[in-house]
């Protein structure tokens, strides 16, 4: 089982860009699997699941727990499946979004595991961002050339603390999701950056209120597993994690025609088959209304002051298996995402695995999520990419197919904003840095 001529090239370039950005344990490990003689037999099982997914057939369930433990040349004969999946329906164009990230409130009913980004009231950092701050970072953004708005926030505040209600209040609101529908508004009015909002589960009415003002919205479905919101789980204390919610809110945004984004977080408990039915769930979803614009893969990173602080993380290598049998469960035309940042020294290296989105970069803020993490520089991030064989492609926050090939996507208010920001191809005009090679 030789890899193909193409993917020999493309392995190749990884060696040619050996540099300091990817680790020499990684590289090692990938020269050796490419090698017959430094690459074990893999067992049976695995073999068949390899010559299902090459003789075209469906990946099934049981056949995509055994990929997620590939090995050796099994595992590159993987990564160049995926690989090949992605180029027939994305080419060789691997897209970013420019964006800043405005965290429009860190107070959160849920207290995850893993989680940095919460905060309770009286603690440094509560509270709602003002008006003026969230134009003021979106205007700075505006001024550097980006095209979206990301809004993260806590889940349902108002439901926990009595200060939260207060604050809202205050500004004139019931809800926390009135009050980003309003900063949503006035970010696409002031300043014309596109807003995209992840404001954790949300209603069918709840998403109608944001609809009008959101260009694309998200959802981190991260597992369908239950088991990890028992006691001591990372879900534990969070009852907005229960899958049964989230799968609701993905498939009520399916329902309104909303470009939606989600994705799973691997390494916070799951097992491999809890990790692959995520996947067939999100699969599912998109089958039935279209919806789901872009997947991410994400990989749990321990973070201090956590209760999983000491958590062993995912390797590399678990990432770039998990991300190639997501490819070939969610098809060609998925558009996949893992970000950079969770993996400064490697991130190149994802390439080989089937993805052709780095997610959102912000040239002026910082991941709120994973502050300790530095999104790449847009210039680094491009010589990266182009090291690999592909060329980096900015975008808006909703993606170019929901522009100009699948109806009912684009927001009314909206649409004259997005139409004039976009080619025929639905990117937009105006191309940087990324666009260049």
């Amino acid at each position: 089982m030789q890899p193909s001529q193409g993917f020999q090239a493309l392995i190749q370039a990884t060696r040619m860009a050996r540099m300091t950005t990817l680790p020499g344990a990684v590289l090692l490990q990938l020269e050796r699997s490419s090698d017959d003689s430094a690459s074990g037999e893999a067992s049976v099982a695995i073999q068949a699941a390899i010559e299902e997914v090459g003789a075209g057939q469906p990946l099934t369930r049981e056949h995509a727990v055994l990929l997620l433990q590939a090995e050796g040349r099994h595992l590159l004969r993987l990564l160049e499946l995926a690989s090949a999946t992605a180029d027939s329906g994305k080419g060789r164009t691997v897209t970013f979004s420019k964006k800043v990230f405005i965290p429009l409130t860190r107070l959160c009913r849920d207290r995850c595991g893993y989680c940095t980004f919460r905060r309770d009231p009286g603690e440094p950092g509560d509270g709602f961002l003002p008006p003026e701050e969230v134009l003021a970072i979106a205007s700075a953004g505006a001024a550097l050339g980006c095209t979206e708005a990301l809004f993260s926030l806590g889940e349902k505040p108002e439901l926990a603390f009595p200060a939260a209600q207060r604050a809202l209040a205050e500004r004139g609101y019931r809800t926390t999701i009135e009050y980003l529908a309003r900063m949503c508004e006035r970010t696409l009015a002031e300043t014309g950056l596109l807003p995209h909002v992840n404001p954790g589960t949300m209603t069918i009415e709840e998403m109608g209120i944001l609809r009008g003002s959101s260009a694309s919205m998200g959802l981190m479905l991260e597992s369908v597993s239950a088991r990890l919101a028992q006691s001591g789980g990372p879900h534990h204390a969070s009852p907005d994690k229960h899958p049964l919610l989230r799968l609701r809110t993905i498939e009520g945004a399916g329902r309104l025609r909303i470009a939606f984004t989600t994705g799973i977080l691997i390494g916070i408990g799951e097992s491999l088959e809890e990790r692959i039915d995520s996947l067939f769930a999100i699969k599912a979803l998109h089958r039935t209304f279209g919806h789901i614009q872009e997947v991410i893969v994400q990989n749990f990173r321990a973070k201090p002051f956590t209760p999983m602080r000491d958590y062993p993380e995912p390797t590399f290598l678990d990432l770039l298996r998990t991300v190639a049998v997501a490819r070939l469960i969610l098809g060609p035309e998925m558009n996949l995402q893992v970000p950079p940042n969770l993996t400064p020294d490697a991130y190149p290296l994802l390439l080989l695995s089937g993805i052709n989105d780095w997610g959102g970069i912000s040239p002026l803020t910082q991941d709120c999520i994973n502050p300790e993490a530095p999104w790449p520089q847009i210039e680094a991030l491009r010589d990266g990419t182009a090291a690999l064989g592909y060329r980096l492609k900015e975008r808006l926050p909703i993606y170019p197919e929901y522009i100009v090939r699948k109806d009912g996507f684009i927001p009314s208010p909206l649409a004259p904003r997005i139409m004039a920001l976009v080619d025929e191809a639905g990117y937009p005009k105006e191309q940087g840095l990324g666009d260049r090679v």
